[in-house]
């Protein structure tokens, strides 16, 4: 399911890119999209990096599991959130006990070889009437269909340095999405996308103020199918 081991997970997690400006807010939104759908109950996270999204779902299951394949990343969030429950272990090898009520993937499914297949293992984990969450980035985003026409890219599907160093193994469209979704036996409830991107990161965090980024990624959600960002909420 993953071809990552622990050292490479290690090497991303000591070179983060996760922090930065327009990754932090990105990640924020994304919460901010989750919170829709979020109740109080069991809480389930998956690859929860430095923790951003985490401290955020904590007021929903203040006793919060996470999986974390990075043990560095698995020593910064049981220091920095103390009640929470850290697995630290590739997701395909954890065998996990009980059910829970929301399962959230952000910036998951990108980084595993068969994301169907784990789609279909954390259906396992799903309590009756639970929701999965994920966010992926989107091929077809704005910026990435302008770097093609500049010849910064040869395809919308052209890994960037910002790809290949975060591991990512695809790039979604809206389409591909859907469909490992549907592929893995789920019933997608809602698909939508936020952050209407029309530059790259290093050209925004270069002129960009909050409140400019603010307004780009809400505009997003007026235009899902070339949003940077796109994501599903699916249930069984």
């Amino acid at each position: 399911m993953s071809n990552f081991s622990e050292s490479k997970l290690n090497e991303v997690a000591s070179q983060s890119l996760y922090t930065t400006f327009t990754n932090s807010n990105t990640i924020l939104y994304s919460f901010t999209i989750f919170s829709r759908y979020l109740k109080k109950g069991r809480v389930l996270e998956l690859g929860p990096a430095e923790g951003l999204m985490t401290e955020h779902l904590l007021q929903y299951d203040d006793r919060l599991t996470v999986i974390e394949g990075s043990s560095v990343f698995a020593a910064q969030l049981k220091e920095k959130f103390p009640s929470l429950q850290v697995i630290q272990a590739l997701f395909e090898e954890t065998d996990m006990e009980g059910q829970f009520d929301f399962i959230v993937l952000g910036h998951v499914l990108e980084h595993v070889a068969d994301p169907v297949l784990l789609l279909q293992l954390i259906k396992k984990w799903l309590a009756p009437g639970g929701k999965v969450l994920c966010a992926v980035p989107n091929a077809q985003s704005l910026h990435r269909q302008a770097a093609v026409e500049m010849g910064m890219l040869q395809s919308i599907f052209s890994q960037s340095e910002k790809d290949v160093h975060h591991g990512h193994m695809r790039i979604y469209t809206p389409d591909t999405f859907k469909a490992d979704f549907t592929e893995a036996g789920y019933h997608i409830d809602h698909f939508g996308g936020y952050w209407l991107k029309p530059l790259s990161d290093k050209q925004i965090e270069a002129t960009w103020t909050q409140e400019m980024l603010s307004a780009f990624l809400k505009l997003g959600e007026k235009y899902p199918d070339i949003a940077a960002e796109i994501y599903i909420i699916a249930s069984v």
